[in-house]
């Protein structure tokens, strides 16, 4: 698309031919991936603009009017706020320029593909960083390594970009990064989270991963022994790069997969499928741990128990929410539960409801990301016979549970904590949360089915203890 294509498809949005209207003679740019997305293409419901006035709180709540939108502000001390408009999908962005002038501004921003502008009131682009060469070339580019220095968190959002944009990072960019990532240490963990969950988000996150140098294993310690453990019998590649393809393999399955799968992974509140990719990453980190040497073959026993603990204090550093945790230490420690559902001997409808219960909600995410270990992992030892037979049966697990979970209804509550609590002299305690547990356990597992059955078990746990 050309120039003016491309201008004449910005002046056509309905929102940003609104804010024409509303600003008169005022100065006003659409900046950064506003501008980026109208050129590749993309669907884009965030518009950054910014404006050359003396108020800008004043002006933006003026368009807030306009738009009937709900004003929300982000920096008041650097004059940045937001309108969320009434369908709560779109929203603006709004600046006041930073320096002496409008190119001042933009001659600080991160990288050249994000500073191209369009000039509303005069309807120009401006492009003083040649970032429309770097966007068709499909490069990262910085604009200055003193930008990078005024702000570290955009070594961390240039590895972003390329997750998401699938774009190749320059040489220069790319060596200072991988010499200045502790750099990072001066930023908040906040921002460095928002970074890694959008990362992780990307449809290119195993290829920037495989490429990122050292800022990998400076925010993920855990992989300089991951890194350690060589390609074996069960894995044509070493432990480091066989967690990356089974990111990839996790993205492949997500692409080729059917429309319930793919809108129960677009979770926007939980970002279940960044975190799904997280937990690729990061399932087999037990493994170092656990690593034992056996003639030829290398065993890696309770690696999921060991790396589902391993994974919760480096996610809490990393500002991870509980819900986030919580949600990859289960994946982790799950990783190879389907796949042992479907080579169990008695393969039956028995056997699939019990993981369909155990799983719960996340069912489809447990079979993904076993689906995209077994295709990860394929030494010498494995044959396509098993890797086929692997995926054909979980294939079938993820359509018993599709089936299943339109009429499956919740296990009966056979004592509840009040009722245990009574019943056995106790007190709310972690013991009184692992019986809940266990007798839940118990019930999945068919082993028990009747209230004096409950009552039974727990006496009998409450005796072992």
């Amino acid at each position: 698309m050309n120039i003016v294509d491309l201008s004449k498809k910005i002046l056509e949005d309905e929102i940003v031919k609104n804010i024409i209207n509303f600003s008169g003679d005022t100065e006003i740019w659409l900046v950064g991936g506003t501008i980026r997305d109208f050129i590749l293409g993309k669907e884009n419901f965030d518009k950054d603009i910014v404006v050359n006035c003396d108020d800008v709180k004043s002006f933006s709540l003026k368009l807030a009017e306009k738009f009937d939108a709900t004003f929300v502000p982000l920096d008041e001390v650097n004059k940045i706020y937001r309108l969320v408009l009434k369908d709560k999908k779109n929203s603006i962005d709004i600046a006041k320029i930073i320096g002496d002038s409008f190119i001042d501004d933009i001659k600080r921003r991160d990288f050249t593909i994000n500073s191209i502008a369009f000039d509303l009131k005069n309807k120009k682009f401006i492009d003083v960083n040649n970032g429309l060469d770097d966007l068709s070339h499909k490069v990262i580019k910085e604009i200055s390594l003193k930008n990078l220095e005024d702000d570290p968190l955009r070594l961390l959002r240039a590895l972003r970009f390329k997750a998401c944009l699938g774009f190749e990072l320059s040489k220069n960019l790319k060596n200072f990064i991988d010499k200045n990532y502790k750099m990072l240490e001066d930023v908040s963990i906040e921002r460095i989270n928002a970074e890694l969950v959008k990362l992780f988000k990307g449809k290119y996150t195993a290829e920037t991963l495989k490429d990122a140098g050292n800022i990998i294993d400076f925010l993920f310690p855990v992989m300089l022994d991951v890194k350690k453990v060589p390609e074996n019998s069960h894995h044509h590649l070493p432990l480091f790069y066989h967690s990356i393809e089974t990111v990839a393999q996790v993205q492949k399955l997500y692409e080729k997969a059917r429309e319930e799968v793919r809108e129960h992974l677009q979770e926007n509140d939980f970002t279940r499928l960044s975190m799904l990719k997280l937990s690729a990453f990061l399932h087999d980190i037990g493994k170092p741990q656990t690593w034992t040497i056996e003639g030829d073959r290398h065993r890696f026993i309770k690696h999921d128990d060991v790396g589902s603990k391993l994974c919760i204090p480096l996610l809490k550093k990393l500002n991870f929410s509980k819900k986030q945790i919580q949600y990859i230490s289960l994946m982790i420690k799950n990783h190879i539960y389907p796949s042992q559902v479907v080579s169990s001997p008695e393969v039956n409808e028995k056997v699939y409801m019990r993981f369909v219960r155990k799983a719960g909600d996340n069912a489809i995410d447990m079979i993904l990301l076993a689906a995209a270990d077994r295709l990860s992992a394929r030494g010498y030892a494995i044959t396509d016979e098993i890797v086929n037979s692997n995926i054909n049966g979980l294939n079938h697990l993820l359509e018993f549970y599709l089936n299943a979970r339109k009429t499956l209804k919740p296990l009966p509550v056979l004592l509840d904590g009040n009722e245990i609590m009574k019943r056995f002299n106790l007190t709310p305690s972690p013991l009184l949360g692992k019986l809940i547990s266990e007798l839940k356990e118990a019930q999945i597992n068919g082993e028990v089915e009747t209230v004096d059955e409950a009552i039974n078990y727990i006496s009998s746990r409450l005796q072992d203890i």
